[in-house]
């Protein structure tokens, strides 16, 4: 869902500040939190695995964003029930990897249906988004699809202590170009109840 506040600015701080004074303690540990966590991990993705380690840490359901436990597996199964619509078949057992980038060097090439993402690009910044389509699209099939979702902002681009990114639509669209494929926005997902707009890239032919 679009916003156009940028979170990140002075003046939306302040007037936050001044309306939910009881939150500055709590905000002003979560920045000196991550400004140290920046410190010891250097690079946006062992930086953000160590923000997950310690929010996870404190609280497993916040850490995945969603404010209870069921909510949390609602919001999956609208992942899923959403693919499914768009032709997903029956998955395989998953097998997880830990990765340091989004390179996917250790994936086969032209070999996967369907590749989705949801609240990552949420959380990157567009170096890491642009490492992700440069070489997503060798792990698709001919015919496959790349669907992620992200923060939609109709405002300044921004990010909040660099954990959410805000981008515009046109923004991540002229990404994926660059890169041989094409992206469209899924208006049919907006009118789900959830928080983030999704786009799916695919193979220019």
């Amino acid at each position: 869902m679009a916003g156009t506040v940028n979170r990140s600015s002075l003046r939306h701080q302040l007037r936050y500040a001044i309306a939910h004074p009881d939150r500055i303690p709590r905000y002003a540990r979560r920045l000196g939190r991550d400004t140290g966590l920046r410190l010891r991990h250097p690079g946006h993705v062992a930086y953000y695995r160590a923000v997950m380690r310690a929010d996870a840490a404190a609280s497993p359901d916040a850490a995945v964003g969603s404010a209870t436990h069921d909510r949390w597996l609602a919001l999956g199964q609208m992942q899923f029930d959403y693919l499914v619509r768009h032709g997903l078949a029956p998955a395989k057992v998953p097998h997880l990897v830990l990765v340091d980038d989004l390179r996917l060097a250790f994936l086969p090439g032209e070999h996967f249906d369907v590749v989705h993402a949801h609240s990552v690009v949420s959380h990157s910044p567009r170096s890491v988004i642009d490492e992700c389509l440069a070489h997503v699209g060798r792990v698709l099939k001919p015919d496959g699809w790349f669907d992620f979702t992200f923060d939609r902002t109709e405002g300044e681009e921004h990010h909040v202590l660099r954990e959410d990114f805000y981008y515009r639509t046109q923004t991540l669209v002229a990404l994926a170009h660059r890169h041989g494929l094409d992206a469209r926005f899924m208006d049919d997902w907006e009118r789900l109840p959830h928080k983030q707009s999704k786009l799916r890239v695919t193979r220019r032919r």
